[in-house]
């Protein structure tokens, strides 16, 4: 369990990163989400690990309204929007499976969400690659 924790915990501040571009205040806020973003998705895994699916819904819905915020969006590129999109998708998922108490669709879920995460966090980093 540290071990994926340390992975989520990792996945979840690359967009801290991303954001030096911007001012204080704009790294503040994308940290201050991204925290947010990581708690949820620990309780989550927890919650799958648990079998708790009510913990797996709460977190799954709050990390829907987290992808809805305004800090959200670090990039403006179709790509991003794509990832932002399966996220959501995923985390809706997430929900729909843990209501329907299936754990194994919810694991997978979990999965999705994870990798959707990782592949956006690489497309940030070429990006701001690119622009520097």
């Amino acid at each position: 369990m540290n071990r994926v924790k340390l992975i989520v915990t990792a996945l979840a501040l690359l967009p801290v990163a991303s954001a030096m571009a911007g001012g204080e205040a704009d790294r503040d806020k994308v940290a201050k989400l991204m925290h947010r973003k990581l708690e949820r998705a620990q309780k989550v895994l927890a919650g799958v690990a648990l079998g708790n699916f009510d913990q797996i819904t709460k977190n799954a819905e709050e990390l829907i309204e987290i992808s809805k915020e305004a800090q959200w969006m670090v990039l403006k590129t179709n790509m991003y929007e794509v990832y932002s999109k399966d996220f959501r998708r995923n985390a809706e998922a997430l929900v729909k499976n843990a209501k329907a108490e299936n754990l194994d669709a919810a694991a997978l879920s979990y999965v999705d969400l994870t990798l959707t995460c990782v592949k956006c966090h690489k497309h940030v980093r070429e990006e701001r690659m690119v622009k520097r």
